[in-house]
């Protein structure tokens, strides 16, 4: 047999599926955004880049000092 064969058997395999129509819509484009909007977005980008989350405490044991 050859490795062709080995890894790829056709009877077995599964047809695919056909493609989702909701990739393929061609309805209305989004409009395009304002200056306002554009700087708004700009804004909130800067704020989220600059701004840390807060972060849950770890606990300082270890799982298996914590088991113990």
């Amino acid at each position: 047999m050859s490795s062709t064969e080995r890894d790829v058997d056709h009877a077995l395999a599964y047809p695919e599926p056909p493609a989702s129509p909701l990739w393929h819509r061609h309805g209305a484009q989004a409009r395009p955004l304002t200056p306002q909007e554009q700087r708004r977005n700009r804004e909130l980008l800067d704020i989220a880049q600059r701004t840390t989350r807060p972060r849950s405490p770890r606990p300082t044991e270890t799982l298996a000092e914590a088991s113990q």
